[in-house]
């Protein structure tokens, strides 16, 4: 991916290889700056950001929640802008928002993640199908016929997921479904996300601003303004710590330890993401 100055590429042609093309998701939005973001099919990727840098604005494009005043958003083969794709690209899509209350309506974990289904015409054996591989996949399948109000914070963000997988979209998308979460809650939705990418390769798209929560992406994007200002591999990321902070965020507290020890002078590599790194690093040191 390039950031380019728009006027120096008034007509930038898109090139994606077929398999992106036919199941990924291809977003160009130009304001001041064209910006291109390639997602291909079974990736996981993190789009960091401080509040107000344009994440959430992003998420709803690719949902068609909302549509680029310019540049075209493409989901597989189909222009965002155009009404008529608007079902079939939710459908391509599926989002998760912040807060679970929010997306659960039933009064039933079964009957909530059955809703969506029923809503577009799945006959009632698939829909029943449907609900109980959701919920396995999330963990949460002995939980079908409990009311969704006597759950934790992160057992109903975990229903939520099982209710957008039960649409089963190609592409899962994530706004900062952990932000009112505490830690074990977050936990808890962290590891259902990468297993949903690792064990059925759905394509995830999760928008954050836990550093922690992304160092196992295939890539992130860093936005700043309505703009993407920075991108590549978790460790390509998170070795710029200093260039981070001046976007207003942090890094993962092992990363930040590790980078705090070798500005004090120990020789350690650039970008630890995992304590188990870290630990492995350090005995490195200790063996020379």
């Amino acid at each position: 991916m390039k950031v380019v100055l728009a006027s120096k590429n008034p007509h930038k042609l898109v090139e994606i290889d077929a398999i992106t093309r036919k199941l990924g998701i291809e977003l160009i939005l130009q304001s001041e700056l064209g910006v291109d973001i390639d997602v291909e099919a079974g990736q996981f990727i993190a789009i960091l950001g401080h509040n107000g840098s344009g994440k959430s604005t992003l998420a709803k494009h690719l949902n068609a929640l909302l549509v680029p005043t310019g540049g075209t958003l493409w989901v597989k083969d189909m222009d965002t802008k155009d009404s008529e794709n608007v079902w079939p690209v939710r459908q391509a899509a599926g989002m998760v928002f912040q807060n679970p209350d929010n997306q659960i309506i039933a009064s039933l974990v079964e009957e909530d993640v059955g809703f969506g289904p029923e809503n577009i015409g799945v006959p009632t054996d698939e829909i029943w199908q449907r609900v109980e591989q959701s919920l396995s996949a999330v963990g949460m399948l002995e939980y079908r016929h409990h009311s969704p109000n006597k759950l934790s914070g992160g057992q109903k963000q975990r229903v939520a997921i099982a209710g957008v997988m039960a649409m089963e979209p190609e592409c899962i998308v994530l706004d900062e479904p952990t932000a009112m979460l505490d830690p074990n809650g977050r936990k808890e939705v962290i590891a259902t996300i990468r297993e949903l990418n690792r064990e059925k390769q759905m394509t995830v798209i999760l928008i954050t601003h836990y550093m922690d929560e992304v160092v196992h992406a295939d890539k992130i994007y860093v936005m700043d303004d309505g703009k993407v200002v920075m991108e590549g591999t978790p460790k390509e990321i998170f070795s710029q710590v200093d260039a981070l902070k001046e976007l207003r965020l942090d890094v993962p507290q092992v990363t930040e330890l590790a980078f705090e020890l070798k500005k004090a002078g120990l020789d350690l590599p650039d970008g630890i993401l995992t304590i188990e790194e870290f630990v492995e690093s350090m005995a490195k040191l200790k063996g020379r």
